[in-house]
């Protein structure tokens, strides 16, 4: 391959490169069409249905995953027991299969937990500046009009 010929794919690599970032972006004058904008909005309801997702998936993969488990398990001892060399090769299956098991659960459940703290920590947060209004709004009062002071 011809050094110019190097440079020229370089540069045609670069320019697709660039290019094809420009699409995960607004444009420069920060138009977008009618695609509304402003912050993200989450609100209980949404937190409930992700907890809730989660926690079912949790429950599902715990029972059906674990059978999956213990099936394969009883699998690899019979075969190994009768001396078929695959009873291992299933055996180093079935541990990798309840690793990855452990490791979804996990996580189901962080996302499960996190999502009903987070339901409350917002709940709290609502109450706060709930009281916090009020007390504003009850103070107000006292100033409007002058009456009894």
């Amino acid at each position: 391959m011809a050094w110019d010929e190097w440079e020229q794919l370089k540069n045609q690599a670069a320019h697709k490169q660039s290019a094809r970032m420009q699409l995960n972006q607004l444009p420069a004058d920060g138009g977008g069409g009618s695609t509304p904008q402003g912050d993200l909005t989450v609100d209980q309801k949404d937190l409930a249905a992700i907890g809730d997702r989660a926690f079912k998936l949790w429950e599902g993969l715990g029972r059906y995953g674990r059978d999956a488990w213990s099936s394969s398990q009883t699998a690899a001892s019979d075969l190994k027991t009768q001396g078929f060399t695959l009873g291992g090769a299933v055996d180093r299956v079935q541990s990798r299969w309840e690793e990855q098991l452990t490791s979804l659960l996990d996580a189901c459940a962080h996302i499960s937990n996190h999502m009903d703290f987070t339901k409350k920590a917002h709940q709290g947060d609502e109450y706060y500046i709930g009281g916090q209004i009020s007390s504003i709004s009850t103070l107000d009062k006292g100033f409007d009009g002058g009456k009894g002071h």
